[in-house]
């Protein structure tokens, strides 16, 4: 091969592969539609006369479908080595929960609709942020997730914007506005159908280098004996993950927090998911690209950092400014350890496997964060939301003990 070829390839290589970009535009739409409605989520709930704890199991129950959906979704396109599939019945499942929950005026249609996004949610996701790792280079896999995440919080910056107008022009009218939030959705799908395309075939070259596995060209069967193959370093940052996701209840928390304590206005309620997806949106991107130049458990360290002073701050906020200093830690924290999660779990799960690898990620953050939802209601009905922020913030630094322990065994492995 040529020096020519070698530096085309490479130059190839570390541009952001066009189903990045159409994946990212597909998640702008969905998430635009989502955070339309989910400012008033738990203020609907509250109306309904739905209580502070059962809204917390509402929530908890809700992203615990969520995430159990994602590792079978993620098995499942391992074993098939397709990916677009599953992503166009996730995407089926949240278009109908949009008309659900717009035409539901009960809690029980209305929660049958949350649920069924959710499920929908966890069905697409994973094979979704799996062909983000097909397509892309291990060189730039950190830049391509934050481009996908970039845009999609500038979707759910743009959401809380015009729920927010549309708050004001449907007079307070809270079903309204999740009627209207079924149009983007819709657009978002046929995206999906029409736009985006997935590897004809997958390369089983094994990535990882504590695992070389064999090239191979059969299915990967579906069997728990394929988890140990996922690495030592894998699930060692999947106990940090782990402790780090009960630190980390629902952002309708968030909203509800500032309409109970600040008397934030109903129609201003989504100014807190702005703040929130503007800190993501802006960086997820920078925090990408350094960390594919750099050692991404040190980004690690700070994203779990920006949690624990999140809830600092927020637990001895007395004004609306040091809520908003709040919030806006709240979403860097998402940028920084979402990406990074991804972003390692990428690199170091063996090719023929990463659906797994992610699945299971999403399994364990399942399940913490069904205790941190429901725990969270918990503390703030019995002790005041405040305390919910500080029972956060401990869980948080005892998460980042772990972390820094783990680095200290694998640094004097290595030597």
């Amino acid at each position: 091969m040529t020096t020519a070829s070698v530096s085309a390839d490479n130059h190839k290589n570390l541009k952001i592969h066009s189903t990045v970009w159409k994946i990212g535009w597909m998640m702008f739409l969905v998430n635009l539609s989502f955070v339309m409605g989910y400012s008033y989520i738990a203020i609907y709930m509250d109306y309904l006369g739905v209580s502070m704890a059962m809204i917390g199991l509402a929530e908890g129950v809700a992203e615990a479908l969520s995430f159990i959906l994602k590792l079978f979704s993620g098995m499942m396109s391992d074993y098939f080595r397709r990916r677009k599939p599953l992503m166009v019945i996730g995407y089926s499942m949240i278009v109908i929960s949009r008309v659900l929950i717009g035409m539901a005026t009960s809690f029980l249609p209305f929660i049958s609709g949350r649920l069924l996004e959710r499920i929908g949610n966890g069905t697409q996701s994973t094979p979704r942020d799996t062909i983000v790792a097909d397509v892309m280079s291990s060189k730039r896999i950190g830049a391509a997730y934050g481009i996908k995440r970039t845009l999609s919080q500038a979707g759910a910056f743009l959401g809380a914007i015009i729920g927010m107008f549309a708050m004001r022009v449907f007079n307070n009218d809270i079903q309204s506005i999740f009627q209207a939030a079924i149009l983007p959705a819709i657009v978002a799908y046929c995206i999906l159908i029409f736009f985006i395309k997935e590897p004809k075939r997958f390369s089983h070259s094994a990535v990882s280098s504590e695992i070389p596995l064999p090239e191979e060209k059969r299915r990967h069967p579906i069997s728990i004996k394929n988890l140990p193959l996922l690495g030592k370093s894998y699930w060692m940052l999947m106990l940090v993950a782990g402790i780090f996701m009960m630190a980390r209840f629902g952002e309708s928390f968030l909203c509800l927090y500032a309409r109970k304590t600040f008397d934030l206005p109903l129609e201003n309620i989504p100014l807190v998911m702005m703040v929130f997806n503007a800190a993501w949106c802006l960086t997820s991107y920078p925090v990408g690209r350094m960390a594919d130049r750099m050692n991404r458990y040190w980004f690690l360290i700070i994203g779990i950092i920006f949690l624990v002073l999140a809830n600092m701050i927020l637990a001895n906020a007395d004004s609306l400014v040091m809520l908003w200093f709040g919030v806006g830690f709240w979403g860097i924290q998402y940028a920084i350890t979402m990406n990074i999660f991804l972003s390692l779990i990428a690199e170091i799960v063996p090719e023929n496997l990463r659906g797994t690898g992610f699945g299971c990620y999403y399994i364990i953050c399942a399940t913490s964060e069904f205790f941190a939802n429901n725990i969270g209601g918990l503390v703030a009905q019995n002790f005041g939301q405040s305390r919910m922020f500080l029972s956060s913030g401990l869980i948080g630094a005892f998460s980042l003990l772990v972390l820094i322990v783990i680095m200290g065994y694998k640094s004097k492995k290595q030597n």
